[in-house]
């Protein structure tokens, strides 16, 4: 019984969760995103590591709550857009797919090769991008986001091996 409501959560959360995402104020938007990234970034920050991304624009999608940002870096600081003419790297995938990534439960490139993540414009600049994801240290984030993100990515997971199992047995059949 918990695992089906697991599974089901895990399957239909993201759609529940797009309505209020989607009305809430790009600049509440804006906010919450350039406060999360300061935090999770805060050492990239202090050390250059963001010069790359200088008048160049990431587009990150979260495709099944279509939602979409722009960052960039300019005159020293993230900047957190709403439209921009043209993007120069864009990085999209599924809700459940990015927490995982960003708890270190999925591999950005095993996602990207089952088309679950995609990545597309500049190769070189997306490459730099994922570099700096993957040099974060979780440890470095404050205990109760780095605990929320993980038993997030942890229900998630078993989420899916609900429904994956779940499938296993339709198709025996």
């Amino acid at each position: 019984m918990i695992a089906q409501i697991r599974k089901h959560m895990v399957q239909h959360g993201p759609a529940l969760l797009r309505i209020p995402a989607k009305v809430m104020p790009f600049a509440v938007q804006q906010k919450m995103m350039l406060e999360g990234l300061s935090l999770v970034f805060k050492e990239a920050l202090d050390d250059g590591d963001f010069e790359f991304l200088e008048d160049r624009w990431l587009k990150v999608e979260v495709r099944d709550l279509e939602l979409q940002w722009f960052i960039s870096f300019q005159n020293e600081k993230l900047v957190v857009s709403q439209h921009v003419e043209q993007e120069d790297v864009s990085f999209s995938g599924e809700c459940n797919d990015l927490v995982l990534i960003a708890a270190r439960k999925e591999d950005p490139d095993t996602l990207f090769f089952q088309r679950r993540l995609r990545i597309e414009g500049d190769t070189e600049l997306g490459l730099e991008v994922k570099n700096l994801m993957d040099s974060i240290d979780l440890d470095a984030l404050p205990k109760p986001l780095t605990y929320l993100l993980q038993q997030s990515a942890d229900f998630i997971q078993q989420g899916m091996k609900d429904a994956a199992a779940e499938q296993e047995v339709v198709n025996a059949h």
